[in-house]
């Protein structure tokens, strides 16, 4: 039976600083504990074998065949949500929209079909959180749509992330809508993440959060060294699509740091800090890695925060390579690639994370901030719903993370007195009933979620 989701607030929840925004005193849920309990390994592994016994998963692979190729793939990964669904009584619905597209990587037209699985909100449906990965998969040769491509960290690894988080939370219920989504065609031209944006559009969602998660299974790095205690996570800076007028604001008083996007790796941050044990997020100032691109690029290009999690020490002679040895080295994306205790620590950060997400208010909207040639500092902002108090947040501004808080109750504006509106940066969260808060949002367009 699914259980509504219900948190003890702790009496520092809102006396203390706020839950995951990254302070080492942040206030534990045991339901949010319980969930990151509640991932498994085994799970996780099954899922990797299942996906490289199917060959390949090149998007322009066999569709028809039922044990090889990307259309296999596909309808086992939806088969999986709909038991999935039937475990919750229902509660998953599986949406496989698609688009035919030709392109540099896609030669003849060809249909990029997304697997989705969507938990529909029980107070808000149309505020949405969304767990994405690709499952396609490739050798060296880019248009190689026949040898055996296993795919298994790349991106097997996230597809077992985005199931496992699946199975967990679809037992319990959440006022926001949470999207479980396989995507297609990344290999080929990150066509899976425009499908999934365009989806998303025409289904009128006001996207809250991708957490997209690619190549997030692996610890032994080409260099030699075993990271298995961080993951990298990638997030934009200014915004797609914005206007001269808002980028003059921005060049003028800062925001450059804080788009959604960046916000939404502090908030990951601040969960794994709470949540995991030996386990960080390594934020890095960037969409996706050097000269490479990710599924989360067409969700921020459609104007939706999105971040990517990848590993943090990644091997090139497991990435998109034919099965061969050479020089005494293995070279391709096998299953024995892939450390499952390290993913099951992704997995968690991710369930966590949108449980969170999911639980707490919106961001409030229009913060706006004065203090011009005063000592002090102001800051307003319209009501959240579901808002019971706010967090208004600064910090140095050459610091990474949130450092200081003062919580408000009873309004929506808040003076900072003595706080000088030149030296920090600033921002205000949202605080439920239940302790739980939203991201922190950066005044003015360039932090609007």
């Amino acid at each position: 039976m699914r259980r509504l989701m219900t948190f003890t607030l702790l009496a520092a929840a809102l006396a203390g600083p706020a839950v995951a925004q990254g302070r080492g005193d942040d206030p534990i849920f045991p339901e949010l504990a319980a969930i990151a309990k509640a991932v498994k390994p085994d799970p996780l592994g099954a899922t990797i074998h299942t996906l490289v016994g199917f060959g390949t998963r090149h998007t322009l692979s066999d569709t028809v065949s039922d044990v090889r190729g990307i259309g296999a793939a596909r309808r086992w990964a939806a088969g999986r949500f709909t038991a999935l669904s039937e475990a919750c009584g229902g509660c998953l619905v599986v949406e496989t929209p698609g688009q035919t597209v030709t392109g540099a990587r896609v030669p003849n037209p060809t249909l990029i079909q997304d697997v989705l699985a969507i938990q529909k909100g029980e107070g808000d449906p149309n505020r949405v959180v969304i767990i994405s990965a690709h499952i396609d998969s490739r050798v060296t040769d880019v248009l190689n749509a026949t040898s055996d491509a296993p795919g298994a960290n790349d991106d097997g690894s996230g597809v077992a992330a985005v199931l496992e988080a699946a199975r967990v939370l679809s037992q319990r219920k959440f006022p926001a809508t949470i999207v479980y989504a396989v995507l297609s065609g990344e290999e080929q031209g990150l066509y899976g993440g425009k499908v999934l944006a365009d989806y998303a559009k025409a289904q009128g969602w006001r996207v809250e959060a991708d957490l997209n998660n690619d190549i997030v299974g692996n610890i032994h790095g080409q260099d030699g060294r075993v990271e298995n205690t961080i993951v990298r996570v990638f997030s934009e800076g200014t915004r797609p699509g914005e206007i001269e007028k808002d980028a003059a604001a921005r060049r003028h008083s800062g925001g450059e740091l804080d788009a959604p996007s960046r916000n939404l790796s502090r908030y990951l941050a601040g969960i794994a800090e709470t949540y995991l044990r030996d386990f960080k997020v390594r934020m890095i100032y960037r969409a996706d890695r050097f000269s490479r691109g990710g599924d989360q690029e067409p969700m921020q290009e459609s104007g939706y925060p999105a971040v990517r999690l990848t590993e943090a020490d990644e091997n090139y002679t497991r990435q998109h390579q034919d099965l061969h040895s050479e020089g005494g080295v293995a070279y391709g994306d096998v299953a024995a690639g892939v450390d499952l205790p390290y993913l099951a620590q992704v997995t968690r950060l991710n369930a966590v994370a949108l449980a969170s997400l999911a639980s707490a208010p919106p961001s409030p909207a229009e913060v706006k901030i004065s203090g011009a040639v005063t000592p002090d500092t102001t800051l307003a902002w319209t009501a959240a719903p579901g808002a019971v108090a706010y967090r208004v947040w600064w910090r140095e501004t050459t610091a990474p993370r949130w450092e200081h808080s003062q919580t408000v109750t009873g309004g929506v504006t808040a003076t900072l007195k003595g706080v000088n509106i030149d030296d920090f940066f600033f921002g205000v969260s949202s605080v439920g009933a239940e302790g739980l808060q939203s991201p922190v949002e950066f005044p003015g367009a360039a932090g609007a979620f």
